[in-house]
C-alpha cells in the first residue's frame, strides 16, 4: 500500500510537469503576456550655449565642452484598462519642483495624463548645467546667468512634452519583466572620525548595491527598453566638461550592445553613497561599464513577470525643520570666514524680513506605483540616504520593491534619524547650499516611512 501510494504521487507529479502545471517559483516564471502598451522616446538636452555647471561650489567658470551629450528619455506604459504611467529620466543634477509642476500641468492639458501617472527623475550628475537647485550657489549670480537658467528650464519643459508626445504616438504591445543583479563600486561615504563624520570611504557603512532592471520586450521577445537603477552618487567627475558620468556611460554601453534598445537610468537612495575610486574620466567609464555589466548579468537570470493593473499615487507629506536659528544667530554668521555661510545668513535674514519667520515645514512629494501584485515602485524626492531603501524594502517585502530617490523634486538631503544624530555634511552642512533654514527635525524618517506605508495600503498592494 505504501509503495502504491508513492507511485501514485510520483505519477501525479510527473503528469503535472508534463502538462506544464508544476512550476518551481524560484527557477521559472510564467511567460509574460503582451498585456501592456509602451512608447519610448529620447531627446538631447545638452545646452546649445556655454553654461555654468552645477553640483560643486568650487567651479568658477562655465563648461568648456562635453564628453558626450546629455539626454532626457521617456518611457510610457499603459495597462489593459488604459491607465498610463510616463517616466522621464534625465542627465541632470535634479528636478526643480517648479519644473515638475509645469510639466505636470502641460501633460494634463495635452495628453490628459494624471499627476500621479507622471514621474520625473534625475541621474544627479554633477557635470550638468546650472538649473537653480542649489540656491546657496545661485542666489546672486547676476542677470545673465539667471536668464540662462530660466531659458534652459523653458527648453526642458518643451523637450519633455515633446518626447511624451512622441512616445504616446508610437505605442506598441509589450511584455514587462523584472530582474536584478549587483554592482560593487558604491560605498558608504560617511566616515566617523575624532572630529565627527566626514565624507570619506566607509566600507563598513550601510549600502544597497542592487541593480534593479525592468525589461520592456516586444511580441517576438525583442528588447525595446531597459529601466535600470543604482543607489550611488553620480559623482565620479568634477571637471568642466558636460557629461552624464557613470550613469551616462552605462546607458551608452547598453545601447551600444543592444542597438534597438533605449536604456533609462533612475537613481536610488544615494544621499550617503559615493562611487569609489573616483575623480577621473577613465574611472567614470569603468564604473559605467561595471553597471552595464551588472545589467547584462541581470538579463541572464530568470525574469519575473510584471503584470497589471497599474495603480499610482502622488502625495505630499509635511516634513518639519528643526528649530531655526534666531535673528541674532544669523547676524553673527554674517561675520563668518565661510563665504557660503555668510551668504546663507543673508538669505535667511531676507526671508525673515519678508515673511516675519523662517520656514518651519516642507511639502515633500512621494510617489508610489503598483504593478499588480508583482512590483511596488517607491519614488522619493531629494537626496534620500540609503537607510530609506533598506528599510522600505524590508518592510514592504510582500512583493518586489524598488525604491528610488531624486524624483519629482530635489530640495536637499533627506536624512534618517541615525544620520541626523550623527551630524556631518548631509544632514547639516549641505543645508546652506540648498538654501534651507536648517536641518530637518527627527520626525522626518517616520513621517516619510509612514506615508509610504499608507500610500501602498491605499493602492491595495500586498493585501
Amino acid at each position: 500500500m505504501i509503495r502504491t501510494s508513492k507511485r501514485k504521487i510520483l505519477a501525479v507529479i510527473a503528469s503535472a510537469i508534463i502538462a506544464g502545471l508544476f512550476q518551481h517559483p524560484l527557477l521559472s516564471d510564467d511567460e509574460p503576456e503582451a498585456s501592456w502598451q509602451a512608447g519610448i522616446a529620447s531627446v538631447v538636452i545638452t545646452p546649445d550655449q556655454p553654461m555654468w555647471m552645477t553640483g560643486y561650489a568650487h567651479r568658477n567658470r562655465p563648461a568648456e565642452g562635453k564628453i558626450h551629450d546629455l539626454w532626457a528619455k521617456a518611457l510610457v506604459l499603459e495597462d489593459e484598462t488604459g491607465t498610463r504611467l510616463a517616466i522621464i529620466t534625465t542627465d541632470l543634477l535634479g528636478i526643480p519642483r517648479s519644473l515638475r509642476q509645469r510639466v505636470e500641468t502641460a501633460a494634463a492639458q495635452h495628453f490628459q495624463l494624471k499627476p500621479e501617472g507622471l514621474l520625473l527623475s534625475a541621474s544627479h550628475t554633477h557635470c550638468g548645467p546650472e538649473i537653480n537647485l542649489l540656491k546657496g550657489l545661485t542666489w546672486e549670480v547676476g542677470e545673465e546667468r539667471s536668464k540662462q537658467m530660466a531659458n534652459y528650464l523653458d527648453s526642458l519643459e518643451s523637450k519633455f512634452i515633446g518626447i511624451l508626445d512622441k512616445a504616446l504616438n508610437q505605442m506598441v504591445p509589450v511584455k514587462l519583466s523584472y530582474t536584478h543583479a549587483r554592482a560593487g563600486f558604491a560605498m558608504n561615504r560617511r566616515l566617523k572620525t575624532d572630529g565627527g563624520y566626514v565624507i570619506a570611504p566607509n566600507p563598513d557603512g550601510p549600502v544597497d548595491q542592487t541593480v534593479p532592471v525592468l525589461q520592456v520586450r516586444g511580441l517576438e521577445n525583442e528588447l525595446h527598453a531597459l529601466l535600470l537603477g543604482y543607489a550611488c552618487h553620480n559623482t565620479t567627475l568634477s571637471f568642466y566638461q558636460l557629461c552624464g558620468d557613470y550613469a551616462g556611460f552605462a546607458q551608452a554601453y547598453l545601447e551600444e550592445s543592444h542597438p534597438e534598445t533605449t536604456a533609462l537610468f533612475i537613481a536610488g537612495c544615494a544621499g550617503d553613497q559615493n562611487p569609489y575610486p573616483r575623480r577621473s574620466l577613465d574611472l567614470a567609464k569603468q564604473h559605467g561599464k561595471t553597471l552595464a555589466n551588472a545589467v547584462e548579468a541581470a538579463l541572464e537570470t530568470q525574469p519575473r513577470t510584471v503584470r497589471g493593473p497599474l495603480k499610482s499615487a502622488l502625495e505630499d507629506v509635511v516634513l518639519e525643520f528643526a528649530e531655526p536659528p534666531s535673528r541674532a544667530e544669523l547676524e553673527a554668521r554674517l561675520g563668518s570666514e565661510d563665504q557660503y555661510e555668510r551668504l546663507h545668513a543673508r538669505m535667511m535674514l531676507e526671508e525673515l524680513e519678508n515673511n516675519g519667520r523662517l520656514r518651519r515645514t516642507y511639502p515633500y512629494p512621494i510617489q508610489v506605483i503598483q504593478f499588480g501584485e508583482d512590483l511596488t515602485f517607491v519614488a522619493l524626492a531629494g537626496e534620500a540616504v540609503v537607510d530609506y531603501s533598506l528599510r522600505l524594502k524590508s518592510e514592504l517585502g510582500d512583493s518586489l520593491v524598488w525604491v528610488a530617490a531624486y524624483c519629482n523634486d530635489v530640495m536637499g538631503y533627506v536624512p534618517t534619524v541615525r544620520v541626523l544624530r550623527e551630524g556631518g555634511y548631509e544632514p547639516v552642512g549641505s543645508t546652506k547650499f540648498y538654501g534651507l533654514p536648517g536641518p530637518f527635525a527627527e520626525s522626518v524618517e517616520e513621517r516619510i516611512v509612514s506615508k509610504v506605508h499608507s500610500m501602498v495600503k491605499g493602492l491595495g498592494a500586498g493585501d
